[in-house]
């Protein structure tokens, strides 16, 4: 089910509606029975609530894809992140307006996601299981952010890297996710409601971009930034789209305990997904990409500044 924007994939049936749209909704859902529902396009409570409360509609099993953002909005200090951390109280909500703010939204929508699949669990007695996802790397990305990063290596121009590149990251590979699925669906019912699922190693994100490049047969001509920096130059962590408070690094032992979850290290799967984006390009590049110019112009300062 989509609005029409993408094809279905070949041997699927594509159902078209707007999920914000009730009418559009029971349009295509009405008195329709299946095995299994995967839904990976709800951001908020209405998405779920809409989607449930369609006449005669039988969704089966449903697994609802959430996001280690919600672990981000709260108050937990510890990473990784288990399950408990999605559930702490709420961060202060940051500026309007701000990127801070539009993640912020992100991760508290998709708790509310989380409540309304629990509340239906409790009240109506479905079927539901919840898999909390980190950044997805693969083929076909539209959010473009492994894109942002070749593209720049590409483009044979320096890259800024905030906190030369150390923070640490946890990503999984797309084919994961739909082995994990498989999985999932071969041991229902699964001990637990709610599941993370990440690669197995966490790395810096230096040792990610500097893999990007040497998949992609270029070399890596970086340099590091903060955020003063960027500030002063009217940039902002849109320069390098994996860095900052926002990418979660999930724990994904409940899932190796409970149903033998298992993911694909990193360094063995960088280069297909490298690979993907260079024979196929997106036609559009990263929305950081158009202060490219003033990126360079800064890493060039930076670089002949004095230590």
């Amino acid at each position: 089910l989509g609005r029409g924007s993408r094809p279905a994939p070949a041997g699927c049936e594509l159902r078209l509606a707007d999920r914000t749209d009730r009418i559009a909704m029971a349009r295509a859902l009405e008195g329709q029975s299946f095995d299994v529902t995967l839904d990976f396009s709800a951001y908020d409570r209405e998405a779920i609530e809409g989607m449930l409360q369609v006449q005669d509609f039988e969704p089966g099993r449903i697994i609802v894809a959430s996001t280690g953002q919600v672990c981000l909005v709260g108050t937990s200090l510890r990473m990784p992140y288990t399950e408990p951390d999605g559930s702490t109280p709420l961060r202060p909500e940051p500026v309007p307006g701000t990127r801070d703010h539009r993640n912020w939204t992100y991760g508290t929508g998709k708790r509310g996601v989380e409540a309304a699949i629990a509340e239906a669990r409790l009240n109506r007695g479905s079927d539901a299981l919840i898999v909390r996802l980190p950044v997805i790397l693969g083929a076909g990305d539209t959010s473009l952010r492994t894109w942002g990063y070749l593209e720049r290596i590409l483009d044979g121009g320096p890259l800024l890297l905030p906190g030369s590149g150390d923070q640490p990251v946890r990503f999984l590979w797309v084919e994961d996710v739909v082995s994990a699925v498989i999985r999932i669906l071969d041991r229902w019912p699964l001990p637990s409601p709610v599941y993370h699922l990440a690669q197995p190693d966490i790395i810096s994100l230096r040792h990610a971009i500097e893999q990007f490049a040497s998949c992609a047969g270029r070399a890596l001509d970086w340099v590091a930034v903060d955020e003063p920096a960027l500030a002063g130059a009217g940039l902002d962590g849109n320069v390098a789209p994996y860095s900052g408070r926002w990418v979660s690094v999930l724990d994904p032992r409940l899932a190796a305990r409970e149903w033998g979850f298992e993911a694909t290290p990193f360094d063995h799967y960088v280069g297909e997904v490298v690979r993907a984006h260079v024979d196929h390009p997106p036609a559009a590049s990263d929305m950081g990409y158009e202060s490219r110019a003033r990126e360079i112009a800064l890493a060039q300062a930076l670089k002949s500044a004095p230590p």
